[in-house]
């Protein structure tokens, strides 16, 4: 069975991309300014679609970088 990708879960793999703790993640905020690259963002849609069988279009991300958006968009519990 594949697991749920949660909103906490995402907030833990956009920290652990940055180098940052989940608490000092907003949700509101762009996440370019807290260092999110493409790089980093292809590392994580690539993680999300291993473990989680996550459909998205990296495109789609880059255009809404920040958590409530992409919670939104992933449709998240």
């Amino acid at each position: 069975m594949t697991p749920t990708l949660t909103l906490d879960q995402l907030r833990q793999d956009i920290a652990d991309v940055l180098g940052e703790e989940p608490a000092d993640i907003p949700l509101d905020e762009n996440l370019a300014d807290y260092g999110l690259d493409s790089v980093r963002l292809m590392t994580l849609v690539g993680r999300w679609r291993e473990t989680y069988g996550v459909d998205v279009a990296l495109t789609d991300l880059a255009e809404r970088p920040a958590v409530e958006q992409w919670a939104a968009l992933l449709k998240l519990p």
